[in-house]
């Protein structure tokens, strides 16, 4: 079969698309298109054209969403409503593993439906293409989410009547099809233009009863198509925007957008690309067993960003300025693409109206650049749009592919307690394969899970020489990590990982080493030191900068005196912020340790940072007064770690997923958004 005659215009009358719908039926799809509903046009199963809207539209315009009855009797007047195809390929609700005995995790059959979505908007196609990125496209994939997609028939229908919040013709996703159907309607009073694009198409349309589509008809359909893309209801600049959201992060504007933005989640709930969730445990009342449901979430929530009682993201102005510069900015840089197709839901189902395009416009109308953004940081953002989506780091191991969300057991060899409210939880996993893959490196973290309490990300603190045991030292802030504190020896919990990148010990040999802690920052580097003290000739100097809140408060005291009394050892300097009669140190926040330090010869130092982000901040602008370049300032960024595979969207930071680009990362990969509150 020639391009030609895949290609060729067709003709289906409504008795056509009956027979279209019964070919569908033939071969085991479940057809899926839009119907009316509760006074909305949803989507749902069809199996006649009767069940279709005919003579419907609808008016659409900010906060505002209203069937109108239309003048003809076409099927497919309407534009898009409240429901988007997400719901039927990366769904609502899933359960991603489940236990019956509280130690063995299993992942459950991911389900699968031979699915033809009929309707489907070229705007809707492009942003399932973006959820195939997303989803599909990294080092990690979702199981559900591709098992659900390898079967799916695109039948299109191509826009003649734009909505009033439409903006697809200025993001380049319609309102024609151009990339990923299977086949392409254009609707006529009488009838459709049929465009098949694949064989399966083809096939589809022949068993329809498609006749070729006369001249005239084929003009119409192009000339009403080609008419819709100038009678859009808005319309978006891209010009340059993502770079100019990137240097507006302090924009009055945003407390402005905020004063109106009611934080319901509407807008990602309604959005066709958000792929945000969160993963709940339920537990059987009649025994041990558990499952771990995944469930959509929103960034829009109070406790998305939540972490041990602090909240990254506090005000709503934080939560909208965090989802229109993902959209519309830091999301080319994570995937290549813009995050927004122009279908106009967020502002359709809005409840106080805001409109993104509009307020796109007035950040762009009324710039207030960061002091801090630089040519060279706009040149390099540059180079990473042109680049496409930025690759993990080489210590991102996505070992566990498929299985990375069903924990394996790993049993308690001990509890010790390091602090009034720290603890030192040491595991031990008796399955030599997963000793070979729990492998890790200094600065990676590992999810720890009880069945029916949860899970959380700990960073690992044991040494990597240690193998198939792992220690990670937890403070008790929350009920899981309180749950893990009351375990007891031989206790079985869940451990998925290792996950994340690493400190960066092998380009730092024969380099100084200047490593910054603040509390129970220590614990992450703590594997670095030990790699440190086990290759010491490997590097030159080495100084540890230790800050506490009290002496009580210290960890790892045995070690900092190892470290320093070694011979050619580490040179350990501690302070606490606050201390009582008997403690003669160093008292202070952990900068003050800074004063004697000496200005540090160009790249000769690398420096590396874990502790509370206003701690390191202020860390950081001294190693830089002290000549140390942002590429050698390597810092650890903590945020929700929900799925730590990238899916969740809990850690998002500017471009990055803390869970696979972090949490280590240099300076100067994040020195933009560093500095900034509420990111």
């Amino acid at each position: 079969m020639s391009a030609q005659d895949v290609q060729r215009p067709l003709w289906l009358d409504r008795a056509g698309l009956q027979g279209l719908l019964d070919a569908l039926a033939a071969r085991g799809y479940r057809t899926l298109g839009p119907r009316v509903r509760d006074d909305a046009i949803v989507y749902d199963d069809v199996s006649h054209v009767d069940q279709l809207p005919e003579g419907w539209g609808d008016e659409q315009s900010p906060g505002r969403y209203r069937l109108r009855r239309r003048a003809d009797t076409r099927l497919f007047g309407h534009v898009v409503g409240p429901h988007s195809w997400k719901r039927y390929l990366h769904q609502p609700e899933v359960t991603i593993a489940s236990t019956t005995d509280g130690v063995r995790w299993s992942a459950p059959e991911a389900s699968a439906e031979k699915l033809a979505l009929l309707g489907i908007r070229a705007c809707e196609l492009a942003a399932i293409r973006i959820q195939d990125r997303v989803l599909l496209g990294g080092p990690f994939t979702d199981p559900h989410y591709r098992r659900r997609r390898e079967d799916v028939l695109f039948i299109g229908v191509n826009c003649t009547e734009p909505g009033g919040t439409c903006f697809c013709a200025s993001m380049n996703t319609g309102p024609r099809h151009r990339l990923g159907h299977d086949i392409a309607l254009t609707e006529l009073d009488d009838g459709f233009v049929a465009e098949a694009a694949t064989e399966s198409g083809r096939q589809l349309l022949a068993a329809a009863g498609a006749t070729p589509a006369p001249t005239s008809a084929v003009g119409s359909a192009t000339a009403a198509v080609d008419a819709a893309s100038g009678r859009m209801g808005r319309q978006l600049e891209l010009d340059g925007l993502a770079l100019v959201l990137a240097s507006n992060l302090d924009n009055p504007i945003w407390d402005e957008v905020a004063s109106r933005c009611l934080s319901c989640a509407n807008c990602t709930l309604a959005c066709p690309t958000c792929f945000c969730s969160t993963t709940v445990e339920t537990s059987e009342l009649s025994g041990p067993g558990a499952s771990r449901v995944r469930k959509w979430d929103s960034c829009f929530t109070a406790d998305f960003s939540r972490v041990h009682g602090g909240n990254f993201r506090p005000a709503t102005r934080d939560r909208y300025r965090q989802w229109m510069t993902h959209k519309l900015s830091s999301w080319y840089e994570q995937f290549g693409t813009s995050g927004c197709v122009g279908c106009g839901r967020c502002i359709t189902w809005c409840p106080t109206g805001i409109d993104i395009t509009r307020e796109a416009q007035r950040i762009r109308e009324a710039p207030m650049h960061d002091s801090r953004e630089t040519a060279a940081r706009i040149q390099a953002n540059k180079l990473l749009l042109a680049a496409g989506p930025t690759a993990p780091p080489p210590t991102c191991r996505p070992s566990l592919e498929d299985g990375s969300m069903v924990p394996v057991p790993a049993r308690v060899r001990a509890v010790n307690a390091e602090t009034a409210d720290t603890f030192t939880l040491k595991l031990e996993l008796e399955n030599a394969a997963d000793r070979q893959r729990f492998g890790f490196e200094p600065g990676q973290f590992n999810m720890l899970s009880l069945p029916g309490v949860g899970e959380c990300a700990i960073s690992i603190s044991s040494s990597p020489a240690n193998h198939g045991q792992l220690a990670h030292t937890i403070r008790a802030v929350g009920s899981v990590t309180r749950a893990l504190q009351s375990l007891t020896t031989g206790s079985i919990i869940g451990l998925r990982g290792p996950f994340g990148s690493s400190w960066p010990l092998e380009s730092a040999r024969g380099k100084d080493l200047l490593i910054v802690a603040g509390g129970i920052g220590l614990a992450p580097l703590r594997p670095a030191l030990y790699s440190v003290m086990a290759d010491r000739q490997a590097y030159g100097r080495v100084q540890l900068l230790y800050g506490a809140r009290t002496p009580e408060d210290m960890l790892f005291a045995r070690d900092l005196l190892t470290w320093s009394a070694a011979a050619n050892g580490i040179e350990v300097q501690v302070t606490v912020d606050t201390a009582g009669p008997d403690w003669t140190g160093r008292v202070g926040v952990v900068t003050t340790l800074f004063k004697g330090l000496a200005p540090a010869p160009a790249a000769s130092t690398i420096a590396m940072l874990c502790g509370p982000e206003v701690m390191m901040r202020f860390s950081v602008r001294d190693l830089l007064k002290l000549g140390l370049a942002p590429r050698d300032i390597h810092v650890s960024m903590e945020r929700n770690m929900k799925c730590a595979i990238g899916f969740c969207g809990h850690c998002q930071y500017g471009p990055h997923f803390v869970c696979k680009d972090g949490p280590v990362f240099p300076l100067s990969a994040v020195e933009h958004t560093f500095w900034k509150e509420g990111i």
